[in-house]
């Protein structure tokens, strides 16, 4: 029998015994909603809700939870969400904690609000409490299980994400998750109404029309744990759902007996495994092995929805195999995969909670009854791995990370996971996962890829045998060296390996000065490399064989003797599209300071890697000096812990892998260049088995040694003794000393398919589709793209898909190309205008159900189609004039009877009352005011009348000149009006009653109060009325003067209010527990307690009654005095409460002895074998210890300390710890045995006879003496310099004064090493006794003197060096020429931080100068992304506040001086290019020249130097071979010719204020420009002559702005961040539109692209590249995360556009939307425009 028919007919049997149920309805649901008290989640695509904190935590799995988020995406975590792109198209578990309902891509955004709401609230209501308990108690009948609060989250009429480009669907769901808890337990219900899923699953967002949907996921994960300290898991996890039919049966069935409730326990606080799902209603349950065992696949990440049907065949086959306790212990399980017909075989509930589940083999009795089952033996379940575990896997510490594994405690054995041919992956399936140079193996379990001869490598990724490698990636980051921390931001990490001898490379640019000084040591950063391409000897493997490219290396680095931690990840991400590994690293900890100018040197060192299944581990010690001018020579030493964690294939069975392989590292170089601000660290590496040691050179064979003479390209080939063979590297061919690469793709031997082209790479090549191809599901064969399911064709057009493009052929009866068709009417006739097609549908009611709507507006075309300035409307008689698109021009229309506005004449501005009059009379389709609405009256002169009338209700007011209402002047219907002519008495302002009452007077529409709404009574004055009385309700109460109610006083309705001009008695303030109470009591509505609250009891006096009961309860217990329940004194309903007046036994605290036994023993880093201290009865520290593991004993004093020299090894007699020994170390005696040990030249404190600090004490080699106290702290003010009188330590201190700013600097100092003693040849700075700065100061060790002011800053020009006469620093020093002013950004910085008190707070406003003291561009509060531009006095420029994490494209008005000599400002073009990049870098305008599509880096060149200026725009004039600038510091216009030598030429230099982009218009010898500070738009002809401004309305921002010579049309961009657009108009200022303004943040760059005729822009705000049509239509992303892009151009597909980012010009091709290529220019300066020099005119170009 097939297998769904055993599942039907079980099915069926099971159905026929139980009673029929139906599905629950939505009125079934848990109340939900606004009236429920829910909050809304804000609607979108992926929005997730702020952090709902719980009242008291919850226990997840058996983890704490003390907030929750609810996501659009149906699901519920602990944790705030990640985007929803890293998880919503993935499989299930997911890497973070989640209860998933429904885990799908759904999105509520929707411009009407016809996509549902998501409502969530945590409560404690007892409807709902009990609601939870009841459920639960149906599904775990002893469950002793008492909610205290509950989550209720529901997801209403929710639909799913759908593209914009097809139609909406009508599919919704609905459906809630509800989670209950109380102190110990917490259980979750899934509800599922009928009819609440239709829909079961979504597509991925990138699918490439690949029609594929994914089902629903539904379950439960724990997310991620941490293990061997660095490495991560898949925690337990638990499905629900695993295809579309088990998401269906969601609401079909369930597990409560109730169709569509689905109950599970969730956590435990003590102890809980994975999700228990409730056993009533009787589901099929499914043998073990069938699921719960995570099988050993080799392809982990590529989750397969599994099949979910009964397999009768495989379950007595399975059932052969019992979960013995030794079969547990051989298998892991990871997580609990079960379908909807399947329940969990074995129960992992603690002990006490334990639930009986089906009987699997055993049908459900009749009525659904379930027999007692014998309880199964509980199988303890372990975390796995991220990947499956293998044999030989490691066993994993307790709360420790693993850096060695010990042989011993590893079973290789496995043998209890069954294989079937169901679930085993084969080549055929997945072969794709294997290199393109590799092939793929079957075996009995899997498949395995293995690398083509040649090529190395784990077979996913392969490389040529002999070729030298390259690694490029990003490091990111926050160091702290010393004090001070240093944030790295993605920096370039690359690295070069030359294979062939070991040789491996490997530089980071842009690091700090102070920080890359201090990672010279840290040379296990390059050593990754190192490793993965080691020169491997006989008998060994380099890494990279093993791990292939993608890969996780997690290394912990301690550095001795000042104990600094500093961790790296590194992760491989597998080969770039140039076969370069690319590979990521996170740096963050400590690294020691380490002088500037010093030199480091690595000692050679061998390490031993031990290899598992899955990990590599290393411990080592290394050993390096410093060399410095200050400390001369240093050694220190660090060690190095590491996992690499790689993804490894066990299915061809082979033997197992060598386990220990050892890494000598013979050379090391590190160095870093101040200059460059490069490090580098180079390292020669061989890799051989463990024990291998290197004999002479004379014996060793070249291959082995590294030093023959093969080409970098080619390997080295042992023979017999010394002799070698060089062989060139796969894809390179010559004899070995000198190979060359070959061209695969020229030659033929490329491996590419049809309709795919061949890329040649360094030793290889790779294959990219033609264009209208991608590539199939394989990654390797190019498919057709089929166009036309994104409907590129006009609506009366039909698309024909082909192979490689498609066509558009106009339907019968139309004509065109296609792309645009209409009707025809004859051959000369031409298509309809808008306008003719608006009246003509009009006209023929097409709009109106196929008749003409009677008295509708008309409008009136003239005889070329176009729309006449002047409409009117034939009915109303109303005429206004209209714009070139048929739109009303504001302010035009006239009403009968009144000459029309003349509509040639230009037009002015609304003014603020048109606008708003406007906004509300075409708010109806015809364009007439709402009936009801108030519609502001405006004079002829736009301005508001000055009375105002609501033509409704009647009512009218006096307004200002802003239309704001003059307070006091409003009339009701029927009075009348106030003179609004006649100056205002004296205004009276609103009293807090009257604003009070207002406010809810003016909540309706038309300003009355809400029905029902309280409204406070105020009397003549304004004061509130002393009694108070709710017109609705009837009751009523006292008020004190600020409106507050009176406590006491409130009456109910009917009865007498009370007298509230009677004085009240005395009253006392509320105690806190009256404040407990009543804030409880008068929760709801009505100012009655919620029931089932609990609510404090209080005596007379107001203090907490001692005995506190709960009334829905029935629990009672003690208190004190603060409210706070008094341990052990909780009783439950029914019992004796206790005697709360009678003294609790004194409890003794716990002692230092228990406090350390306690945390030995329960804290997460305990682990076996770890030292647990033995105390007394009274909670002392016995006097002998002995450690249980190793047998140690020794004596220790009171505080535990062991007492030295009693210490026994195993077996030996323990030392008498009664006996007197001599006296315990004092302090001051084990702080200086502590520094005799350690570098000379540190201060050794002296101590007393007795072992007390001498009351003076003296630096040896400094010669400075201080006091100090008993405890060693030094007395401020004792400090003498060497030479000098030391102070009298036994005189008493004077008063003490607050420490100045000079003795707080040199205490910092004195005391800056870990252990605080000042580091010796640090700079102390000398005080006076007053504590002021010395005016000379001196350094102790270099000799050099200088002098300084009161700040302690150094005076420029006084420094001496030693030996030499010094500066006398009490004689005023002549300003030097050099030397400039304070400025006023340094003296407004200076100001403020004084202000501050000198540590201004992260979100407090600091001025941010230049170093030459200018304003920066960009000014921010503090530490926050609050920015804004300012210009060169610091002020503010209009429109640039952003508040987000983007700052504002701020442009620096002064040009940084230049200390350089000057070179000349003439042209020195490249030569030789036909097309090459021009681009603005401060004072120099670069030539990049193109070599076909590519960035010829190898060319480049200053086309132009520029001293003192700024260049902005840049454009080209292709006729006249001359290149167009903007200079923001000079404030003028200029060009120069592309000839050598010529010179620049100032075309306009006046009424400049910001001149940004610049476009030359080469076909009408014009050009435009865009002025940011005055935001104009200019144009003049391209000598200057001719100026005239087009714009100079509505601009904030303009920033780029483009021409396009064909068509006529100006394009430009305002990045204003309130509402940022991109404009068009014709180039003579007519037909101004906006193109684009929706979905835009700051759009700094604009081009077009002459080949579709498409304009495109770069975002930095949104980060996007983006196209659209001048009609607004076709808008396409092509690159979804640039980094901060400012200009741009095209060229051939490609556009180049200049980042800030990067400070380099970035290629990215249209058609593979990648980037490309990359030019980093040696200056690292902000880049500005970019245009296009070509030998001759482009077709097509702008």
């Amino acid at each position: 029998m097939e297998r769904g028919e055993i599942l039907a007919v079980y099915l069926l049997c099971w159905c026929c015994s139980v009673c029929v149920v139906t599905a629950i309805q939505r009125a079934d649901m848990f109340p939900y909603g606004n009236l429920s008290g829910d909050a809304s989640l804000e609607v979108g695509d992926d929005v997730t809700s702020p952090v709902l904190s719980l009242p008291k935590p919850l226990y997840f799995y058996n983890d704490p939870v003390s907030q929750l988020y609810v996501a659009t995406n149906g699901i519920i975590s602990t944790q705030e969400l990640l985007m929803e792109k890293q998880y919503v198209d993935d499989g299930f578990p997911t890497d973070f904690p989640v209860v998933a309902p429904f885990l799908a891509d759904i999105d509520t955004s929707d411009e009407k609000g016809q996509r549902g709401q998501i409502y969530y609230r945590v409560t404690e209501i007892p409807s709902v409490l009990n609601k939870v308990a009841q459920e639960v108690h149906r599904g775990f009948p002893d469950a002793k299980f008492t909610p205290t609060h509950a989550v209720v989250a529901t997801w209403e009429n929710v639909a799913a994400y759908e593209e914009r480009t097809t139609g909406r669907s009508n599919k919704v769901n609905t459906f809630q998750a509800v989670i209950g808890y109380d102190e110990t337990d917490s259980y979750v219900l899934f509800l599922y109404p009928q009819d609440g899923l239709n829909f079961f699953g979504t597509r991925p967002k990138e699918s490439y029309n690949v029609e594929i949907e994914l089902p629903a996921r539904v379950g439960f994960s724990r997310g991620e744990i941490v293990y061997m300290f660095f490495n991560r898991k898949q925690g337990p996890h638990y499905s629900v759902t695993s295809d579309e039919q088990s998401v269906k049966n969601l609401y079909q069935v369930g597990n409560t007996g109730i169709p569509g409730v689905w109950l599970f326990h969730t956590g435990n606080r003590y102890s809980f495994d994975n999700i228990v799902p409730a056993s009533t209603g009787g589901l099929l349950a499914t043998p073990p092995g069938e699921y719960g065992i995570s099988l050993d696949t080799t392809t982990p990440e590529y989750d397969e929805y599994p099949d979910n049907g009964f397999d009768h065949d495989n379950q007595e086959e399975e059932d052969d195999y019992p979960l013995t306790e030794d079969s547990a212990r051989q298998v892991s399980y990871g997580s609990e995969d079960v379908p909807l017909t399947s329940e969990p075989r074995y129960s992992f509930e603690p002990a006490g909670r334990q639930y009986a589940p089906l009987n699997p083999q055993e049908n459900v009795p009749a009525g659904g009854a379930q027999q007692p089952q014998e309880q199964q033996p509980q199988v303890p379940l372990e975390v796995v791995d991220v990947y499956p575990p293998h044999r030989n896997e490691p066993p994993l510490s307790p709360g420790g990370h693993v850096v060695s594994v010990d042989e011993d405690d590893v079973d290789f054995e496995t043998g209890v996971i069954q294989y079937t041919t169901e679930n085993k992956e084969t080549c055929a399936r997945f072969q794709q996962q294997c290199s393109q140079n590799a092939f793929c193996s079957d075996y009995a379990t899997g498949f395995c890829c293995h690398c083509k001869p040649g090529f190395y490598g784990n077979g996913h990724h392969c490389l040529p045998e002999g070729a030298p490698q390259r690694v490029s990636g990003k490091m990111s980051g926050t160091l702290t060296v010393g004090s001070t921390p240093v944030d790295l931001n993605n920096i370039d990490l690359h690295a070069y390996i030359v294979v062939g001898d070991g040789r491996a490379y490997t530089a980071i640019s842009e690091v700090p000065e102070p920080l890359g000084w201090a990672l010279m040591p840290v040379a296990p950063i390059g050593e990754l490399f190192g490793w993965l391409f080691a020169l491997e000897l006989p008998n060994s493997q380099a890494g990279f064989k093993i791990t292939g490219a993608e890969f996780t290396r997690r290394a912990e680095v301690i550095f001795y003797p000042s104990n600094q931690r500093l961790s790296i990840i590194q992760t491989g991400r597998g080969l770039d599209e140039h076969n370069h590994l690319t590979v990521d690293t996170e740096v963050n900890g400590n690294v020691p300071f380490i002088p500037p100018g010093a030199e480091v040197t690595m000692d050679p060192f061998k390490e031993t890697y031990q290899y598992y299944p899955s990990v590599v581990t290393s411990t080592s010690v290394r050993e390096f000096s410093v060399v410095s001018a200050e400390r001369g020579s240093e050694s220190f030493s660090f060690q190095l812990k590491q996992n690499i964690t790689y993804r490894d294939c066990r299915h061809d069975n082979r033997a197992a892998a060598v386990e220990t392989l050892q890494i000598t590292m013979e050379r090391a170089f590190v160095v870093y260049v101040k200059e460059e601000r490069i490090l580098r660290y180079a390292i020669t590496n061989k890799i051989s088995p463990v024990g291998v040691e290197p004999v002479g050179p004379e014996l060793v064979n070249p291959c082995y040694a590294g030093n023959h003479d093969c080409d970098t390209t080619a390997q080295c080939i042992p023979l017999e003794g010394q002799a070698f063979n060089c062989q060139c590297a796969t894809g390179y061919r010559g004899d070995g000393r000198n190979c060359y690469d070959i061209d695969e793709c020229a030659e033929g031997l490329g491996t590419c398919g049809a309709h795919s082209q061949c890329v040649n790479l360094p030793g290889s090549h790779r294959c990219q589709c033609q264009s209208g191809y991608e590539f199939g599901f394989d990654g390797r064969t190019c498919v057709d793209v089929d166009e036309c399911s994104s409907s590129p064709c006009h609506i009366n057009a039909r698309c024909i898909n082909g192979l490689g493009s498609f066509q558009c052929q106009c339907q019968l009866g139309f004509y065109g190309d296609g792309f645009y068709c209409f009707q025809q009417e004859g051959q000369t006739s031409r298509p309809k205008s808008q306008c003719e097609q608006h009246r003509d549908s009009l006209q023929s009611g097409v709009e109106h159900g196929g008749r003409p709507s009677l008295g509708a507006f008309i409008p009136q075309c003239d005889s070329d189609g176009r729309y006449r300035p002047l409409q009117c409307h034939g009915s109303t008689g109303h005429c206004w004039c209209v714009d070139r698109r048929g739109q009303e021009r504001a302010g035009t229309r006239t009403p009968p009877g009144t000459a029309p506005t003349d509509c040639d004449r230009p037009e002015r501005p609304k003014t603020p009352c048109e606008h708003h009059r406007d906004s509300i009379q075409t708010t109806s389709p015809e364009g007439y005011p709402i009936i009801g609405a108030y519609v502001p009256q405006c004079d002829a002169n736009g301005q508001y009348s000055p009375l105002q009338c609501h033509g409704s209700i009647g009512h009218c007011w006096c307004v200002d000149s802003s239309g704001q209402e003059r307070p006091g002047t409003r009339t009701l219907p029927g009075t009348t009006p106030k003179d609004c002519d006649k100056p205002d008495e004296p205004e009276h302002f609103k009293t807090q009653c009257e604003h009070h009452r207002d406010s809810i007077q003016t909540t309706s529409p038309e300003g009355h109060p809400g029905v029902g709404v309280y409204v406070p009574q105020c009397d003549a004055s304004g004061q509130y009325t002393p009694l108070q009385c709710h017109g609705s309700s009837g009751y009523c109460w006292c008020v004190d003067k600020s409106g507050q109610e009176r406590e006491g006083t409130r009456t109910f309705p009917g009865t007498p209010p009370k007298d509230c001009d009677k004085p009240d008695e005395r009253e006392r303030p509320k105690t806190f527990c009256e404040h407990h109470r009543d804030s409880v009591q008068t929760t709801s509505p009505e100012g009655h307690p919620i029931p089932g609250v609990f609510v404090p009891q209080c005596d007379t006096n107001g203090a907490y009654r001692s005995q506190q009961c709960h009334s829905s309860s029935g629990h009672c217990w003690c208190v004190d005095s603060n409210g706070q329940e008094r341990p052990g004194t909780r009783t439950p309903p029914g019992t004796a409460p206790k005697d709360c007046d009678k003294p609790d036994e004194p409890e003794r605290p716990k002692t230092h002895c228990e406090h350390h036994k306690d945390r030995a023993q329960s804290s997460p880093e305990a682990y076996p074998g770890a030292f647990v201290p033995q105390c007394d009865t009274n909670g002392q520290y016995i006097q002998l210890q002995c450690h249980g593991s190793t047998g140690h004993c020794w004596c220790v004093d009171n505080r535990g300390q062991e007492r030295a020299g009693t210490r026994t090894p195993p077996g030996a007699t323990p030392t008498d710890c009664d006996k007197p020994d001599v006296r315990p170390k004092t302090d001051c005696e084990q702080r200086r045995d502590s520094v005799r040990t350690t570098s000379p030249g540190v201060f050794v404190p002296q101590c007393d006879a007795n072992g007390q600090y001498t009351s003076q004490q003296c630096h040896s080699s400094s010669g400075h003496c201080w006091c100090v106290d008993s405890s060693g702290q030094e007395r401020p003010g004792t400090r003498t310099p060497p030479g000098a009188q030391p102070k009298d330590c036994d005189k008493p201190d004077e008063p003490q004064r607050p420490k100045t700013q000079c003795e707080h600097h040199r205490d910092n100092i004195l005391n800056s090493s870990p252990d605080g003693y000042p580091v010796v040849g640090v700079f102390v700075p000398q005080c006076d006794a007053d504590g002021q700065y010395m005016s000379q100061q001196c350094h102790g060790s270099t000799g050099q003197c200088w002098c300084v002011d009161r700040r302690g800053q150094e005076r420029a020009g006084t420094r001496t060096p030693a030996g030499v006469a010094r500066v006398d620093c009490d004689r005023p020093v002549p300003v030097a020429p050099t030397q400039r002013p304070e400025s006023v950004c340094e003296r407004w910085r200076a100001s403020l931080i004084e202000h501050y008190g000198g540590k201004p707070e992260p979100q407090q406003y600091v001025p941010q100068c230049e170093p030459d003291g200018q304003f920066s561009p960009v000014q921010c509060y503090g530490e926050t992304t609050y920015c804004w531009c300012v210009d060169q006095d610091g002020r503010e420029v209009p429109g640039t506040r952003s508040h987000d994490v983007v700052k504002p494209a701020c442009l620096p008005s002064v040009a940084p001086p230049t200390v350089r000599p000057l070179p000349r400002p003439d042209v020195t073009p490249p030569t030789n290019t036909d097309v090459t990049l021009l681009y603005a870098q401060g004072q120099k305008i670069g030539a990049l020249p193109l070599n076909g599509t590519r960035l010829d880096a190898s060319r480049s060149k200053t086309l132009l130097t520029l001293h003192g200026s700024i260049v902005v725009g840049l454009s080209y004039d292709c006729k006249e071979n001359q290149v167009y600038w903007t200079d923001l510091s000079a404030r003028t216009i200029n060009r120069a010719s592309m000839e050598s030598g010529a010179e620049p030429e100032i075309l306009i230099n006046t009424n400049l204020v910001s001149p940004e982009g610049l476009a030359v218009d080469v076909k009408r010898r014009l050009m435009f420009w865009v002025d940011s500070n005055p935001d104009v738009i200019e144009t003049a002809n391209l000598d200057g002559s001719g100026r005239r401004t087009l714009f100079d309305a509505d601009l904030v921002n303009p920033r780029a702005i483009i021409v396009v010579s064909s068509t006529g049309t100006l394009y430009w961009t305002d990045w204003n961040r309130e509402a940022p657009k991109i404009e068009s108009s014709s180039v003579d200022g007519q037909n101004r539109r906006v193109v684009v303004s929706d979905g835009i943040g700051l759009p700094n760059a604009l081009t077009y692209d002459s080949s579709s005729g498409q304009i495109c822009w770069a975002d930095a705000g949104t980060k996007r590249l983006e196209c659209i049509f001048p009609d607004g239509s076709g808008r396409k992303v092509i690159h979804a995360t640039l980094n901060y892009p400012f200009s741009m151009v095209y060229y051939r597909n490609h556009f180049y556009y200049t980042d800030w980012r990067r400070d380099g010009v970035i290629a990215v091709s249209k058609d593979s939307s990648q980037f490309t290529d990359e030019y980093l220019p040696d200056q690292r300066s902000h880049l500005y425009g970019i245009a296009i020099a070509t030998s001759h005119c482009l077709s097509g170009s702008h």
